[in-house]
């Protein structure tokens, strides 16, 4: 692994510094697991990811994925959707949660195949063949605020807003992520790993109104330090607009955002952007967007957007040499609720708007 600077007081792996490689978001549309990892390793193959695909079964969905292992969980295989039932008296099923994380069972909080038909079949083309080209493994987790947020009690009430389940999730989303990044550790490979926070796109809105800044900051930095401590870079990614320095002020190495769509309101924030960077952050930007848009657009067009976006956020006092340096490529969100054609279709973009870029 590579060796560790301190920096702004964050924790980071020195020297990376993508100028314009490609990765993926998380979910693909995929009922076929082998070809949704041969998709990725076609297009992407610096950043490999092994991939979400809820088309398959309800149970890889975003939350429910990492749903196993959590104290009072129900599974409505019905109506394909998960609560939390806090009706009854939990601390048993409390007492087994809390055991198993201050001993650190990493194996209590696997995800099974049956939650992720992708985690294993990227594995096993891993351990099949070398991949010379390969300069991070990607993996990604459901951030704890977008877990909290967009899942109910029985009352369906967000359990969020439950401080006993709320830290609950924020440990177990981080024990989620030990035992993704040690199943992939030893392969070798430097190691990525995503807490995505899409629903921080409504923070500050009528919707999320007790949602506090600084509860945000502390649950997410504490997934992130523990994505930092296993030797990772740790992003996250929003796919709408919000307030940025969240993101900075919560640690991360990476911030992945929708720059089709919002790539100016990342310039919202130029000094701590411009802190962001020169202290080794990097800045994910998505630039092929992930809806029918894509079939109004070219490689070529891409990088024109993109250019003016970089050029945007240069005028603002960052040097742009910097930004291209600290560049990494993505789609503008996952790619779950597409067509599998649209979706192979996006990735081939991304392939050469990265290689017209890097050319």
């Amino acid at each position: 692994m590579v060796g560790y600077l301190s920096i702004l007081n964050r924790e980071i792996p020195m020297e990376f510094k993508p100028e314009c490689i490609a990765t993926g978001i998380g979910s693909f549309p995929h009922k076929d697991a082998p070809a949704a990892c041969d998709l990725i390793l076609k297009t992407i193959p610096e950043i490999l990811l092994w991939p979400q695909l809820p088309s398959i079964d309800f149970r890889e969905q975003m939350e429910i994925q990492f749903s196993e292992g959590f104290p009072c969980v129900v599974l409505d295989e019905a109506k394909e959707k998960m609560y939390f039932d806090t009706s009854g008296d939990p601390t048993s099923e409390l007492e087994k949660f809390y055991e198993n994380y201050m001993s650190e069972n990493l194996e209590y909080f696997k995800i099974s195949p049956v939650h992720s038909r992708g985690i294993y079949e990227m594995e096993k083309k891993l351990s099949d063949k070398i991949f010379p080209s390969v300069k991070y493994l990607k993996s990604q987790v459901t951030g704890p605020v977008t877990f909290g947020l967009a899942t109910v009690d029985e009352n369906k009430r967000a359990i969020y807003y439950n401080d006993v389940f709320r830290d609950v999730i924020v440990k177990g989303i981080a024990m989620k992520a030990r035992w993704l990044l040690n199943k992939f550790k030893a392969m070798g490979y430097n190691q990525i790993c995503f807490v995505d926070e899409p629903i921080l796109s409504g923070f500050g809105s009528s919707t999320y109104v007790s949602v506090q800044r600084a509860d945000v900051v502390s649950l997410l930095n504490e997934v992130v330090e523990v994505v930092h401590q296993e030797g990772a870079l740790a992003g996250t990614h929003c796919c709408g607009n919000t307030e940025w320095t969240i993101l900075i002020d919560a640690g991360v190495d990476i911030i992945s955002f929708d720059a089709y769509e919002f790539g100016e309101t990342i310039g919202c924030y130029p000094g701590q952007v411009n802190q962001f960077l020169n202290g080794g952050g990097v800045l994910a930007w998505g630039i092929i967007p992930t809806s029918e848009k894509i079939s109004q657009e070219t490689p070529d067009s891409l990088v024109k957007i993109l250019k003016e976006r970089v050029k945007n956020l240069a005028d603002k006092g960052i040097d742009e040499n910097l930004i291209w340096e600290r560049c990494l490529l993505t789609p503008s969100c996952g790619t779950g609720s597409l067509p599998v054609e649209l979706s192979e279709k996006i990735f081939l973009h991304l392939a050469e708007v990265s290689r017209l870029l890097r050319r």
